[in-house]
């Protein structure tokens, strides 16, 4: 941010927060991550706060809530004692911030694998998971008359309606989306009583300080539905960063996880209901991973962390293969791979993707130079150029839009000959490209070839 930026931001956050008697800001720093939101940490008149806001209206567009809905629905549970952090002060326009609020901060880290390395022992990740419960179910129990009027509603078919549109719209042409998508319509759940949703409920979107819960952040997907689908999504895959091994956010079993929320007052859960909202919510994921690609490409937000989570799609293709691939019959499950097709090693002057490794390589170089968020997108720009380089040295097409509108239709199943095969071997080395780190790669490996 340039010193003018700089000096707009303080000025009018100043403007807010006079409003409700304190001082201007000091020391500000803009938090990393926020795929979607600006996070900055301030003092002012000796205390901590967090602001958090959308600096212009083509950020809001898509959202389902505004930050004045987001915000009475934070100031609705932290009353009711819920973990939610207290809300001081809204934006106005005058304050040419753009729209947002000021929090006041609480203690703790958002830091998945700092939360994870503190939580490691068995005994120590149940009680974290039984606070998750809890406070998921304080969430799901709050009187909807305490609530803001303009919460969305999420029917399970018009959600999945939702998303079939927005695979259309996106071309239509990724096979393991498809499959999701006709499972989920041909699954649908039995209506439920809504409840007040988080919305996006995960490690990353809570605080916790040493082994202490301490906070929930990030109400902006808040919405009226089933709770099984906020159980659902702190125990996606992708959510349980290094932990994979334990389903719930990477913690504990499900069972601990269930038994705690319904001991805190949560309404039985149904494991049925809750394997469809994980599927739904993978899938979601998938596609929210693509529009973060569009959004890069049509302008709206043109930081190099919205063009790498697009790629991450590939994570949720392959985590939506291994929750639906029960589907395929026994014979199919137990097939052998097709192997790879990797293009031959280069010869001769330097390829793309040797520029991009050349480019990581000086990059490394100057990583101490940088701090706070620029240090953050250093290494996601370093990520970046490695898919470049890894893309280029691979043959690997995901788009086939024959076999998608064909699984879409429902005219092609797991169980033919051969095909759970093909789109396991397509995941695998989709995922090798885009993301190999990812956890759930080596144990899908391992599971369907037998391979580290």
């Amino acid at each position: 941010m340039s010193g003018a930026e700089a000096g707009t931001l303080e000025t009018g956050l100043a403007r807010a927060l006079a409003r409700v008697g304190l001082g201007p800001p000091a020391g500000m720093t803009r938090l990393t991550g926020g795929a979607t939101m600006e996070s900055w940490r301030f003092e002012a008149s000796g205390e901590h706060f967090v602001l958090r806001r959308a600096p212009s209206a083509a950020m809001m567009e898509g959202r389902a809530i505004g930050h004045d809905i987001e915000a009475a629905a934070i100031r609705a549970v932290h009353a009711v004692g819920v973990l939610a952090p207290e809300i001081v002060v809204e934006l106005e326009p005058d304050d040419g911030l753009g729209t947002g609020f000021v929090m006041r901060a609480l203690p703790g880290t958002p830091d998945p694998r700092t939360i994870l390395a503190d939580n490691a022992g068995d005994a120590e990740g149940q009680k974290l998971a039984g606070q998750l419960a809890r406070e998921l179910a304080g969430i799901h129990g709050v009187d909807f008359n305490a609530l803001p009027e303009g919460l969305p509603t999420l029917d399970p078919a018009e959600g999945v309606a939702g998303l079939r549109t927005q695979f259309e719209e996106a071309g239509g042409d990724r096979p393991v989306v498809a499959l999701a998508l006709r499972w989920l319509e041909d699954n649908l759940p039995a209506p439920t009583d809504p409840a007040l949703i988080h919305g996006d409920y995960r490690l990353g979107n809570v605080l916790v300080a040493g082994r202490e819960l301490t906070g929930v952040l990030d109400w902006e997907l808040a919405h009226l539905g089933d709770p099984h689908e906020d159980l659902a999504y702190a125990c996606m895959t992708v959510w349980r960063f290094a932990r994979i091994d334990r389903p719930a956010a990477g913690l504990a079993s499900l069972d601990d996880l269930f038994a705690a929320y319904e001991a805190a007052g949560g309404r039985p859960v149904d494991p049925a209901c809750f394997h469809w909202w994980l599927v739904y919510r993978t899938c979601w994921w998938a596609l929210g991973c693509w529009r973060m690609g569009r959004t890069w490409r049509e302008g709206a937000d043109r930081t190099v962390e919205r063009a790498i989570i697009s790629r991450r799609t590939s994570e949720q293709e392959l985590d939506l293969l291994l929750l639906l691939e029960s589907e395929a019959p026994q014979a199919e499950r137990e097939r052998v791979l097709p192997p790879s097709s990797p293009l031959p090693p280069p010869t001769g002057e330097a390829t793309a993707g040797e520029l991009a490794t050349a480019i990581s390589e000086w990059l490394a170089t100057v990583k101490d130079r940088m701090e706070g968020h620029d240090r953050f997108q250093h290494a996601v720009a370093r990520n970046a150029l490695g898919i470049i380089a890894r893309d280029y040295a691979a043959k690997v097409d995901p788009v086939d839009a024959p076999l998608a509108r064909a699984l879409l239709d429902g005219s092609r199943r797991l169980a033919e000959p051969g095909l759970l095969a093909q789109l396991r071997r397509t995941a695998l080395d989709k995922l090798a490209v885009d993301m190999p780190k990812y956890p759930a790669l080596a144990v899908a490996r391992r599971q369907w070839t037998g391979e580290d």
